[in-house]
């Protein structure tokens, strides 16, 4: 349930229709900390997930917990929030040595990797 300390006001002057309806919401949601908590944990779960596929799948070339020292495949931490789309495009289609990971790993998989990806990756 959501507490009276999180609830809060449209903007002044109201806004469009869709934003004068929407934006109670948005701020008692953006203003209510216990709210972030399951998300939290909903991202390091996934991140888990994502370490235990990236051991079973990806560690062999990419190496153990990203750190790739052979040159050979591609530094993983080097990927960085926008590049999501080639990540998938990458592991989905496969690129140089790289094979095809279609048909192996799943959309949700994906993001699980993805999430992992995120945690180790270099901050730029």
């Amino acid at each position: 349930m959501i507490g009276a300390h999180c609830i809060g006001r449209p903007p002044a002057g109201g806004g469009p229709p869709l934003l004068r309806r929407i934006a109670p919401v948005v701020l008692a949601l953006a203003s209510c900390p216990r709210l972030a908590v399951p998300f939290a944990a909903a991202e390091d779960q996934a991140a888990e997930r994502g370490a235990r596929l990236y051991d079973k799948y990806c560690a062999s070339c990419h190496g153990d917990d990203l750190r790739n020292n052979s040159g050979v495949a591609f530094d993983l931490r080097r990927l960085k929030a926008g590049e999501h789309a080639r990540f998938v495009n990458s592991v989905l289609h496969g690129k140089n040595a790289m094979p095809s990971w279609q048909g192996v790993l799943s959309q949700p998989q994906l993001e699980d990797l993805w999430a992992y990806i995120g945690e180790h990756a270099y901050q730029q």
